[in-house]
């Protein structure tokens, strides 16, 4: 899926937390809802079974309970997106990469063929659709995802190209795949964020570290072999470091209207002083794949940073100067299923460690909030499957809201503006009570109290978004364009 990942080391968050955000986009024209849901470890499948690639994975025994965002239709699959485990280990799936055709005729992707023309079937890789599914109750620890995940793609290949953050409470690894069985993994420096915008990132890789101590590189053990033996590598200096982004990436057209000003917006806005010395553009091609913030990120401006459409610029769709308007393709865009963002803090008992906050539809017109992960079960607003739209539904309400609101931007701003500002200050204000509560509470009460949490926290957005939803369809109501001043009253 076209997606925008940021991924933000603990000394580089405010409060020492590791922090894992990323936008899963649907394809263009397309809507998929999502829900938070919890997977009890006695309902996980024995044998996994892609709906897309037909492969069939004998899943390991004693799975852990996790927390996923998963398609309320399940006809094209799971879709798990991204969550938390017990042991307070989370992952992506997945950030869609881009490569070149040197590495796919090197190590081709693994793609299902159904049977035609006298052939048998074929069945494919693994995916998107599977990855949360098949390795997320299974690992503890990030390193650890990375490795299991690894011997995934070994053993069964992969039908696309993927790129997937592993967190837990000290590390972040970011794990890349090239072509269909090969991968190249990095560990994101304590003191710095990393932005992802559908391509491959990875701009530096260490093979001696890789292939011995494994501090903070990884890769499928194979990968220098074919390195060399495809000629994938294209540094006019052996001494001069090994570009990844290089070798594996693609450096299409394309790039710089989709990809590389998504890149641009995120680092300048952490990084403006920098930008500002460098004069950097946005379609640059060498755009950083890590820096060190010039501040410490909270979790507000990672939603605002996955929300942004180019702000201030004349690349903004919503500008009055159409000059350059939607020249570049916004991160906060119209298909935009959920943000999904994991924050696992330091400095509270360890079953309220991992929040998983969430923003449904389009980011431009949502808010995020965030729920405890130690749970059995999720609130109705929150993880119903609604198939249809409804305002029963955090999600279908924040697509109806959206699509009211966006013709009318300029109108419905401030009241958007003001649910936003509403929605994180009360959220936030919640859980630093319900932290303090939970310090108090029996460890048999502890998963109780944190769905009854999760439900107060679910009840007041609901309150809040269906007021925002009275606003916005007032307004546009009046700006419909069937509308005449003179009445009968």
């Amino acid at each position: 899926m076209a997606c925008t990942t940021i991924l933000v080391g603990k000394n580089a968050s405010y409060d020492g937390s590791t922090i894992v955000a990323r936008n899963e986009d649907s394809s263009a024209g397309q809507y998929n809802e999502k829900r938070f849901a919890v997977m009890d470890p006695k309902d996980q499948v024995k044998i996994y079974k892609s709906v897309i690639s037909k492969v069939e994975i004998e899943l390991p025994d004693h799975p852990m309970a996790y927390t996923y965002m998963p398609e309320a239709d399940l006809s094209n699959g799971v879709w798990g997106c991204y969550g938390v485990n017990e042991k307070n280990v989370s992952m992506t799936a997945t950030e869609t990469i881009t490569s070149n055709e040197r590495v796919l005729g090197a190590d081709p992707l693994v793609e299902y063929k159904k049977a035609e023309d006298g052939k048998e079937e074929v069945k494919g890789g693994v995916g998107e659709e599977d990855f949360v599914t098949i390795t997320l109750p299974y690992i503890n620890s990030a390193r650890e995802g990375v490795i299991y995940l690894g011997e995934i793609l070994k053993k069964y290949g992969t039908y696309e190209m993927n790129g997937i953050a592993f967190q837990d409470e000290n590390e972040i690894w970011w794990l890349e795949t090239i072509g269909g069985h090969n991968w190249i993994a990095r560990k994101v420096p304590d003191d710095s964020y990393i932005v992802m915008p559908n391509q491959l990132g990875i701009d530096y890789f260490d093979f001696e570290d890789a292939y011995s101590d494994k501090k903070e590189f990884m890769c499928s053990e194979g990968l220098k072999e074919m390195v060399e033996k495809y000629h994938l590598d294209l540094r006019m200096d052996p001494s001069e470091d090994f570009n990844p982004r290089h070798a594996f990436g693609s450096h299409d057209d394309s790039d710089h209207v989709y990809n590389t000003p998504r890149a641009w917006a995120m680092l300048k806005y952490f990084n403006p002083k920098k930008f500002r010395q460098e004069e950097i553009s946005p379609e640059d091609d060498d755009l950083y794949w890590s820096l060190v913030p010039e501040k410490k990120i909270t979790i507000n401006e990672v939603k605002w940073v996955l929300s942004n459409h180019y702000q201030s610029t004349e690349y903004d769709p919503y500008t009055r100067d159409k000059s350059s308007k939607n020249k570049y393709r916004p991160i906060g865009i119209n298909r935009t299923n959920v943000l999904g963002l994991v924050q696992i803090r330091p400095y509270v008992k360890e079953e309220i460690k991992a929040l998983q906050w969430m923003a449904l539809a389009s980011n431009v017109f949502n808010a995020m909030i965030p729920c405890y992960t130690n749970i059995t079960k999720t609130p109705e607003y929150l993880g119903g499957s609604f198939l249809k739209a409804t305002t029963d539904s955090f999600y279908w309400t924040n697509r109806i809201i959206g699509a009211l609101a966006d013709p009318h931007y300029h109108e419905t701003s401030a009241e958007i503006e003001r649910y936003q500002i509403a929605v994180n200050n009360k959220v936030n204000e919640m859980i630093n009570k319900f932290d303090r509560e939970f310090e108090d509470v029996e460890k048999d009460k502890q998963k109780e109290f944190c769905e009854k949490a999760n439900q107060e926290i679910s009840d007041f957005t609901q309150e809040e978004t269906q007021k925002l939803l009275d606003k916005v369809l007032y307004i546009a109501s009046n700006q419909m364009r069937n509308s005449f001043s003179r009445s009968d009253a």
